[in-house]
């Protein structure tokens, strides 16, 4: 059986063997003849082709693509190995005097591969395009639309194009084979009419691959505007519909050291109306991008970084992000938010966002309720400031906050601004034990600065709060509730203590103040015309309950009849704190809390000066009583 398989295998390479010489002799023989044209034609074509015959051909096709009429001043160069390729220098492109002769750019060296076998009979094609040192000018218009020629061929196409079953339809005659486009150390500047902006690119670097009108394209982009490198990957099915400002799926990177952003889906460079897709976004460092826009907004180094990642689609008037998932700094939050913008009225951001654990001084940072540095005076001149240009109106919950030295639990929060002014709201929270409210305001009036701020605070564990302050002295330490009401006539984030205006009402159940102990007191009152309060801090001063009010006003505190009743004592304070250098200048009271033991306990007038935490006090003697014995 084995013989008879070799049989069959012998027979058919029998006649392969035969045919193969042959056919290897004519392929060498088609080789060395298609090998000696190329050659021959490459030796020829110097005799063969003119210079001025491709000048003028590329100068036809960059007249026809643009619209405008390209001029060549410099002499060209034309090389015909290893391919064919015409070199041209000094290159304008400009409109027709007639038209208006307004300049569309210059570039300084434009190479192209052409077609010897079309040059030879007469025609001339280009393909693989090099620019060096291009500069170039576009304008987008009110519309949001590129300005992209006068005339040309490329004009023709992007408003010819059409949409039809899901794809890019261009008729044949508006078609045409591009190529491959690379551009090397060029500028550009766009001049945005809508926004009155211009943007400066510099050091323009791009590979652009676009075979067809009608095909797709790919292009990479490296710019740098305001010193900061930028790289933009670009790539779409339908690039036409893309410059048109028309609905076109794109895939879209910008890449720098300040912001790295990406979207896949369907989108329009004019409008937001079919928008959607995915969108990632990253700011390592988000003092540095608004340092490196132009902008600035004071104390926003708190927030240090930025990112999220979302679906995005257009929603009426607006965008919804769904499935959001936003951080900031080490705060990650989910949640949906839009964003609305409607003709004649100001943009609006709404939306729910749930923290598992969140900073919220950095957030309100990220949504810029204080005003940007420099305002004042573009305020004054009529230009608008961030309260002015953009609505907000957002929920927020934490499973845990923190806002400076506090920290929250169980956080539901609001942030809105409307109408010319900012709020944020605490609307309910667990604090050290208790519960805590809070609103904080900026009005459109206190624009040149200014706000208030509103806390209320029931039942919460100031002992615990004291410790994790590490505040010094003798300090009630107990279960209390504080209502505190401030103004100040500069923005609150930039206010001092000195501008703070207002009024504190704090009050408690039993607790104790620690350093003051009443019989030290008593014996120190009697034995000296003044001492320091801590000859007296031996023990503690036990109280069933405490009521204090205060006024704030040119950095001090104005106290009203503190009263603060223990079993046996009582102690009352009124007087001035000078906070910003810890004076006090205080009158105080100790006596029997039950009248009948008034004997007992006599009256005890005394007066608190110096410095907190070991101010000096001075008993005042009782009119008409005998001066004590020194």
């Amino acid at each position: 059986m084995s013989t008879s398989r070799h049989r069959r295998w012998r027979r058919k390479i029998g006649p392969v063997s035969r045919w193969l010489p042959a056919f290897a002799r004519l392929s060498t023989v088609f080789l060395l003849i298609a090998l000696a044209l190329f050659v021959a034609l490459r030796v020829a074509a110097p005799y063969l082709i003119s210079t001025g015959f491709v000048r003028s051909g590329i100068e036809d096709t960059l007249s026809k693509w643009t619209g405008y009429h390209a001029e060549i001043k410099g002499s060209p160069v034309l090389e015909f190995w290893p391919t064919p390729r015409i070199t041209l220098n000094q290159i304008t492109i400009r409109q027709p005097r007639e038209s208006g002769d307004k300049l569309l750019g210059s570039i300084e060296s434009l190479s192209a591969d052409f077609s010897l076998i079309d040059a030879l009979r007469g025609r001339t094609s280009f393909h693989e395009f090099h620019l060096v040192r291009p500069n170039l000018a576009l304008t987008r218009d009110e519309k949001g639309l590129i300005d992209w020629s006068y005339a040309g061929l490329l004009a023709r196409a992007i408003s010819g194009v059409r949409y039809e079953n899901g794809a890019e339809v261009l008729d044949p005659d508006l078609d045409a084979e591009i190529g491959a486009v690379t551009v090397e150390d060029g500028t550009l500047v766009v001049t945005d009419i809508k926004s009155a902006t211009t943007y400066h690119f510099d050091s323009v670097t791009a590979d652009i691959a676009w075979p067809r009108l009608s095909g797709a394209i790919s292009a990479v982009v490296i710019a740098r505007i305001n010193g900061e490198d930028l790289k933009v990957d670009f790539a779409s099915r339908q690039p036409l519909l893309a410059f048109a400002g028309r609905n076109a799926e794109t895939r879209t990177s910008l890449t720098s050291n300040l912001l790295t952003a990406h979207f896949q889906g369907i989108a329009s460079i004019a409008s937001l109306s079919a928008f959607s897709g995915n969108v990632t976004a990253s700011i390592p460092d988000v003092p540095a991008l608004l340092t490196w826009s132009g902008r600035s907004i004071p104390g926003i180094a708190t927030l240090k970084s930025a990112s999220l990642e979302s679906d995005i689609m257009s929603s009426g008037n607006g965008l919804r992000f769904n499935n959001l998932s936003l951080s900031l700094n080490e705060a990650s939050a989910t949640g949906v938010m839009d964003l609305f913008t409607q003709p004649g009225k100001r943009p609006k951001i709404g939306g729910t966002l749930a923290f598992d654990q969140m900073n919220l001084k950095p957030f309100l940072d990220a949504f810029a309720l204080r005003l940007a540095a420099g305002e004042a005076e573009e305020i004054s001149a009529g230009i608008s400031g961030p309260l002015r240009v953009l609505d907000v109106d957002v929920r927020l919950s934490a499973r845990r906050a923190q806002m400076g030295l506090f920290e929250l639990s169980d956080v539901g929060a609001s942030m809105i601004v409307a109408g010319g002014e900012a709020k944020f709201d605490i609307g309910d929270s667990q604090f050290e034990g208790g519960e805590m409210t809070a609103h904080l305001e900026a009005t459109q009036r206190d624009f040149d600065g200014g706000g208030k701020l509103q806390l209320s605070i029931r039942n919460a564990d100031f002992a615990a709060l004291a410790e994790r302050l590490q505040l010094k002295g003798p300090l009630p330490l107990a279960t209390g509730s504080l209502d505190l009401d401030l103004q100040s006539p500069k923005a609150i984030w930039t206010t001092g203590l000195a501008d703070v205006t207002g009024k504190l009402h704090f009050w408690t159940g039993e607790g104790t103040i620690p350093g003051i102990d009443a019989a030290a007191l008593r014996t120190q009152a009697a034995e000296k015309p003044f001492f320091p309060l801590s000859a007296a801090a031996g023990g503690a001063f036990a109280f069933n309950q405490l009521n204090l009010q205060a006024d704030f006003a040119n950095g001090s505190a104005e106290m009203h009849d503190a009263h603060i009743a223990g079993a046996t004592q009582t102690l009352t304070l009124s007087g001035v704190i000078t906070y910003q250098s810890n004076g006090l200048a205080l009158s105080g009271s100790l006596e029997a809390t039950d009248p009948a033991k008034a004997a007992e306990l006599p009256l005890l007038p005394f007066f608190i000066g110096g410095s907190w935490p070991n101010p000096v006090i001075s008993p005042v003697p009782l009119f008409g009583n005998t001066p004590r014995a020194q």
